[in-house]
């Protein structure tokens, strides 16, 4: 069975223009087939959007995980879950 992962990043922080997701993600260290972030400024713009990407690419389990920014350089899990597939 193959999972995706969705990281919603919520909040009030405003998200740097110099910010690097990419990085901040792969410091998370999240064990997935794929992951796809929702954010105004990367990635999806709806969980919906990202939720559709994980089902056409193959994804049968898809979790999506909230997270917000911390002190400006990384991204923390707020602990919210939520399954929406699998």
């Amino acid at each position: 069975m193959k999972t995706g992962i969705i990281i919603y990043i919520a909040g009030s922080h405003k998200i740097r223009d110099d910010f690097d997701i990419e990085f901040a993600v792969k410091k998370l260290n999240i064990r997935a087939d794929r992951i796809e972030v929702v954010s105004p400024m990367a990635g999806h713009f709806s969980i919906m959007d990202a939720w559709w990407m994980h089902l056409i690419k193959g994804m049968s389990r898809i979790i999506c995980l909230f997270a917000e920014m911390a002190d400006n350089s990384e991204l923390k899990f707020t602990g919210r879950e939520l399954r929406l597939c699998g």
